[in-house]
């Protein structure tokens, strides 16, 4: 908390929000004079009033709250001889000698509440708007930044599956003329059946969807997802774990 002299009847207090998040509060909070709020103010005047010898001198104080970015906010402390020259917005305030409560319990009675909540409500808005809109930029850029990383390091997968090794076999020979990419092939000992894992690698899309049509021939298609491939590798016996296709285009 920063406090600065402006003259012989004003100061100034910057509040940040480490400052509030030091006492537990919120900028709400101030508006409404809650015991946080009221001892936060008794800490400014005691702080003035140590550092620059500021006291009310029972005069009637004036606060005003100016946004002085998305994360900090201004407090003017004025003391007002005379309320009657000031301008309306600022002239309901409770003179401390017309009253018993002292300086530090001001918020007791500041009539001026309203404005001052206003006030807050649109630092608060400034701030809920400037931390939205840093959060989506944010979320945006990961969400680039993933899909830019699965694009670079992963290449569209597809799954399928076959009823023995004779088809699979068949498949590689009529395939190993057009494909170049990478394939894996596992048994599923739970359901009897053969899994081959087709990666398109450096083939293009449509190259791709042709190899993919033309096995579907020997196979049926399966559901490709990380999910699966994680069954396959902890739950399925790995027979060719590498350029399946080539290998057995050769049997």
């Amino acid at each position: 908390m920063k406090i600065e002299k402006l003259n012989d009847n004003q100061i100034r207090c910057t509040l940040t929000p480490a400052d509030l998040a030091d006492r537990h509060l919120k900028l709400s909070e101030l508006a409404y004079g809650t015991e946080k709020a009221k001892a936060l103010f008794r800490d400014m005047m005691q702080q003035a009033s140590f550092d620059f010898g500021f006291e009310a001198d029972d005069l009637p104080l004036m606060i005003e709250a100016i946004p002085a970015s998305s994360d900090s906010l201004v407090l003017i402390i004025t003391k007002v001889e005379d309320p009657e020259e000031l301008d309306t917005r600022f002239s309901r305030f409770t003179s401390l000698a017309d009253t018993e409560t002292p300086v530090t319990d001001v918020f007791d009675k500041l009539e001026g509440a309203d404005e001052f909540m206003n006030l807050l409500g649109r630092v608060k808005e400034a701030v809920a708007d400037s931390h939205a809109a840093a959060q989506k930029a944010q979320e945006i850029k990961e969400h680039e930044e993933a899909e830019s990383k699965s694009s670079d390091s992963k290449s569209p997968l597809r799954l399928f599956s076959f009823a023995n090794i004779d088809s699979v076999i068949r498949a590689a020979h009529m395939l190993a003329p057009f494909f170049k990419g990478e394939s894996i092939l596992y048994k599923d000992p739970a359901n009897d059946v053969y899994i081959m894992a087709l990666i398109q690698s450096q083939l293009t899309h449509a190259d791709f969807n042709r190899v993919c049509n033309m096995l579907a021939e020997y196979s049926t298609a399966e559901k490709a997802t990380g999910t699966a491939m994680a069954y396959l590798e902890e739950h399925c016996e790995t027979i060719v774990p590498s350029h399946t296709i080539e290998n057995l285009a050769t049997v």
